[in-house]
C-alpha cells in the first residue's frame, strides 16, 4: 500500500517519468555480464559448518565464523543474562550515555588479551580501521600501505587526505625504499593486514617492524582474520611473530572468530584516549547492546579456556588443504583457514560458485574489484565447526565441478 500525503498524492510512484538513478540500472548489467556481481544468499538459521542458505542445507564454506563461537552455550547464555539485565539498547552514543559498565569492562578484558595498555571498541571492524587513520593522520601526512590491505584502511587513507603510496603485495624492499625517500620530519604510518582476507597469507609483520623502527614510522597491523585464529590463544600475528611493543596500532574484530559483532583497537593509553576523543565513529555512532558486549566477553572466556577448539580449526584446515592440493587447484599462497581457489576469469568463478551451491556446496565467488582483475576465485573459510565427513564432501564436489568447467 503507498503511502499518502496530507494532499492525497503518492510520496512515489515508480511510473515517475523522471529517474535521476536510471543509470544504476545500466551499471548493474555491466557488473553482471563481468560476472563482478556478488549472489547474495540468505541464511534461514544459525551459522555453521552446515547451515541452511536460500532454503537449502549446504556444506558452508563462506562464513568467517573460524570457532562456531556464534552457537557457543557460553555466549548465548551471557548475552541472555545482559538482555535481562540492561535491556536490549543502549539508547545513546559513547561519550554522551551510551558507555555501560559492559564496554568498559570488555575494553580491559581486549587490552589484557592483546597485551596493550588499552582498547576500545568501534561499532565493526570496519570503523576501527577507518576511524583509527583517519583520526590519526592529517593532510601533511603519508600513508605507506600494502596493495591488497583491506578496504576499510583504503577509506581510512583517503579520509585522513594524508598521501598515500602503495608497495607490491609483501614486498618488504619497496616499502622501506618508499619510507627512506620521504623527509625524515613527516609523519608515517606503515600499515599490514596481518592476514589478507582473500588470500589467506600472513602478512610480513616483524619485517615491517624493523623498517617501520628504522624510518620512524607508527605501526599498524589490522589483525581481524587473525584474532582467534594465529598466536597464543588466537591472540593474532603481533603474538604470533613475538612483535608485542613493537606495533604501535592493533585493529582486531569481534565479527569473525569472536562470533559476535564489532571491531576494536588496542595500543597505548594515550592512542586510545585519543581515539575516545576523535575517532567519528566511536562518538557518532550508538553504542553496541549489551548482549554484543556479554557474548564478547564470554567469547575472551572461550579463547582462554577451551584452547582445543583453535586447534580443531587447524586440524581442519590441515585436512581441507590436503584434499585441495590433491586435486590441482591453484589455492595461491594460503597460510590458513582462508584458502583461495583461483580461476582467473570472473564470470567462470562465478559460474563455478554456482554450479557448487547446486550440489550443495556454498563457496562464494570474488572478482574485480575485491579482488585484481585475472584472479577471480572462489575463496573457502574451514571452521572448526565443520565435520571431517563435511570437508571431504566439499573437496570431491569442488574437484568434480572444476573438471565439469574445466579449471582442473
Amino acid at each position: 500500500m503507498a503511502l499518502e500525503p496530507a494532499n492525497g498524492s503518492p510520496l512515489y510512484s515508480p511510473t515517475m517519468s523522471f529517474d535521476p538513478l536510471r543509470y544504476l540500472g545500466a551499471e548493474l548489467q555491466s557488473l553482471r555480464e563481468q560476472g563482478a556481481a556478488l549472489d547474495i544468499r540468505v541464511l534461514g538459521g544459525p551459522q555453521g559448518g552446515r547451515a541452511i542458505f536460500d532454503g537449502r542445507s549446504v556444506v558452508n564454506l563462506s562464513s568467517n565464523n573460524y570457532l562456531g563461537l556464534t552457537t557457543h552455550p557460553k555466549l548465548k547464555a551471557r548475552a541472555l543474562e545482559a538482555v535481562e539485565r540492561y535491556g536490549v539498547g543502549t539508547g545513546s552514543v559513547r561519550p554522551i550515555a551510551g558507555t555501560m559498565d559492559l564496554h568498559e569492562e570488555l575494553e580491559r578484558r581486549l587490552a589484557a588479551f592483546k597485551q596493550t595498555e588499552a582498547a576500545v571498541v568501534f561499532q565493526s571492524g570496519f570503523t576501527a580501521n577507518a576511524g583509527t587513520v583517519s583520526s590519526i593522520l592529517t593532510r601533511e601526512d603519508v600513508v605507506v600501505s600494502d596493495e591488497l590491505n583491506h578496504a576499510s584502511i583504503i577509506d581510512g587513507c583517503r579520509l585522513s587526505r594524508a598521501a598515500i603510496k602503495v608497495f607490491p603485495h609483501k614486498d618488504v624492499g619497496a616499502a622501506r625504499a618508499i619510507l627512506r625517500a620521504l623527509p625524515a620530519g613527516q609523519r608515517k604510518l606503515l600499515i599490514t593486514d596481518g592476514v589478507f582476507s582473500m588470500d589467506g597469507d600472513l602478512g610480513p609483520v616483524a619485517a615491517l617492524c624493523e623498517i617501520a623502527e628504522e624510518s620512524g614510522a607508527i605501526m599498524m597491523v589490522d589483525d581481524a582474520h587473525a584474532s582467534g585464529v594465529f598466536g597464543r590463544n588466537g591472540r593474532g600475528t603481533v603474538d604470533h611473530f613475538g612483535m608485542h611493543g613493537r606495533v604501535h596500532v592493533q585493529v582486531g574484530t569481534l565479527s569473525k572468530a569472536i562470533g559476535t559483532l564489532g571491531g576494536y583497537v588496542a595500543g597505548s593509553r594515550t592512542l586510545i584516549d585519543y581515539l575516545r576523543q576523535r575517532a567519528r565513529p566511536f562518538i557518532f555512532s550508538t553504542s553496541h547492546t549489551p548482549a554484543v558486549m556479554a557474548a564478547s566477553i564470554a567469547a575472551l572466556d572461550v579463547l582462554l579456556e577451551e584452547p582445543d577448539i583453535i586447534e580443531r580449526l587447524w586440524e581442519n584446515t590441515r585436512f581441507f588443504k590436503a584434499g585441495l592440493r590433491a586435486t590441482g587447484f591453484d589455492t595461491g599462497a594460503s597460510e590458513g583457514p582462508i584458502t583461495p581457489v583461483i580461476v582467473g576469469d570472473a564470470a567462470l568463478a562465478q559460474r563455478f560458485s554456482a554450479r557448487l551451491f547446486e550440489e550443495g556446496v556454498f563457496a562464494q565467488g570474488m572478482g574485480f574489484p575485491i579482488v585484481p582483475k585475472g584472479k577471480a576465485r572462489v575463496r573457502t573459510i574451514v571452521t572448526a565447526g565443520h565435520a571431517k565427513d563435511e570437508l571431504q564432501y566439499a573437496v570431491d564436489t569442488l574437484e568434480r565441478v572444476g573438471k565439469e568447467l574445466g579449471i582442473v
